[in-house]
């Protein structure tokens, strides 16, 4: 008889789906607050997360700067929950990301920077939750059920809902048309064989994960997921950092794979995913520029600010299939819950 998926890969398998429901009936709203934002012409930007939310946010803080020029700051959750400091925040717009709207740390932040005068947007799977009902506007991204414990479709469905509004406010045609099509693109990024990674990662103890930019904040969300999934200690570094210091622990045969896009920071980060395959490690990259990293098979979107989500894509598939051949369940993680109310 054979194996029962698990909910992980289930909901991994849905996030096409969900992302093509989340543009069928997400528009009115996302529309809505862009235009808001436009009007408001926020100095910066303010991001409150946690965990997997959080590297949504990260790829979203780059998102903004690139796209608009407008600065994104992460404000620590216990500035509020803990310290009970205000900020000056006058003139200024947050974006709260949490699947669960319930975390009371993220709660409190959110409502403290919209007494300070922040314009406050929660993006969250729960319209109804304490988050959604304390900030100014709230976008739904529309992931449906989410049983897994691991995050995967409310991440990206997260993150797209993030970069839509981005992409609206600017009013950017080349981008908002990869958003369209990324529902095809996700389904492609799926099926790319990663199975060396995973090979790999199996027989080491510990793995780097890599990113520059867009990618880093991927690269974040990776070496996330194969701590929790997986049980393997990962840590992530910018391709820029790695070689300050982390590169000294790369031995012979150690995994390090690197997130590249097709941005202005491809090059320098085969490079570097190729100096530290010259040390021995099995380096791969998610480029075909030459180099001397193994490069993995990669779905390109159109535009350098959608790639970076058919390689978390991609990494979830695999990263679900080496939790399986370790024998471990990647839905419940050991010492782990769906929702983590942090205070």
């Amino acid at each position: 008889m054979p194996a029962k998926s698990s909910q992980m890969k289930c909901e991994i398998a849905q996030i096409p789906q969900a992302i093509s429901y989340l543009l069928d009936i997400g528009a009115a709203p996302v529309r809505a607050t862009a235009a808001t934002l436009r009007e408001l012409d926020p100095a910066y930007l303010i991001t409150v997360a946690r965990g997997s939310s959080d590297h949504a946010a990260s790829y979203l803080k780059y998102a903004s700067e690139l796209l608009l020029g407008l600065p994104v700051a992460s404000v620590g959750p216990s500035i509020a929950s803990v310290y009970n400091a205000p900020l000056r925040v006058a003139n200024t717009a947050t974006l709260a990301i949490s699947q669960s709207g319930k975390s009371p740390d993220i709660v409190r932040l959110t409502e403290s920077l919209g007494r300070g005068g922040s314009y406050s947007v929660a993006i969250t799977n729960e319209t109804t939750s304490p988050l959604a009902m304390c900030a100014n506007a709230t976008l739904d991204i529309c992931a449906g059920a989410e049983l897994s414990v691991a995050a995967t479709k409310t991440f990206v469905t997260s993150a797209v809902t993030g970069l839509w509004l981005l992409a609206e406010w600017k009013q950017d045609a080349e981008l908002l048309a990869a958003i369209r099509a990324l529902p095809e693109a996700l389904e492609n990024a799926r099926a790319a064989d990663w199975s060396e990674v995973r090979e790999a990662v199996r027989e080491g103890g510990s793995v780097f994960t890599l990113g520059r930019g867009p990618s880093w904040a991927i690269s974040n969300e990776a070496a996330l997921k194969f701590k929790e999934t997986c049980q393997r200690h990962a840590e992530s570094y910018s391709s820029a950092e790695v070689m300050h210091g982390p590169v000294s622990i790369v031995g012979a045969d150690f995994p390090v794979l690197a997130f590249a896009s097709a941005d202005a920071a491809e090059k320098s980060v085969v490079d570097i995913a190729g100096q530290i395959a010259a040390k021995g490690a099995k380096s791969f990259v998610t480029s075909d520029l030459p180099g001397k990293a193994k490069a993995l098979p990669t779905v390109r979107t159109g535009h350098p600010l959608t790639d970076p989500l058919a390689l978390i894509v991609s990494f979830y598939a695999m990263v679900e299939q080496l939790a399986a051949d370790l024998g471990i369940n990647p839905d419940a993680p050991r010492h782990l819950n769906k929702v983590t109310e942090t205070v």
